[in-house]
């Protein structure tokens, strides 16, 4: 794709019930023609439900706020940036890796982000573990 990737209006929207009025914890996007990022699905999903929304030769963007318990027991909820890139989505590589990229620096608070090919590496054990660590780097 020669075009830039965009936010649409129903990206920010979107974002803004996630971020600021907390109506949900999931935004999975799309990129649109032309070369636009589109929410395909917002809502309270589940770990389970989350990875059952993402297709199995389809690439997509995840915004994601992940809940869970510290070892000490607090309760932490911490934004996920998840690059879904299953096998067969090959073709799609390119313009979901710009789309990635945007999105890294439009939520620069979200620190964690990872790539994930295959549903057993959305496993919820590791992402609780990189969402401890609070790493700043890509997984």
């Amino acid at each position: 794709m020669s075009s830039p990737i965009g936010l649409s209006e129903d990206c920010l929207v979107a974002f803004h019930h996630l971020r600021e009025t907390r109506e949900i914890n999931t935004v999975i996007l799309r990129i649109a023609d032309p070369g636009v990022l589109v929410p395909v699905s917002e809502g309270n999903l589940t770990h389970d439900e989350l990875v059952q929304a993402l297709p199995a030769d389809e690439a997509r963007l995840v915004v994601h706020e992940l809940s869970f318990a510290t070892p000490e027991g607090d309760r932490r909820n911490e934004h996920l940036l998840v690059f879904w890139m299953p096998a067969g989505a090959d073709r799609q590589e390119e313009a979901y890796t710009a789309g990635y990229s945007i999105l890294k620096e439009y939520l620069a608070d979200v620190h964690v982000h990872l790539t994930a090919r295959r549903a057993d590496q959305l496993e919820y054990r590791r992402l609780v573990a990189l969402a401890g660590q609070r790493g700043r780097r890509s997984a």
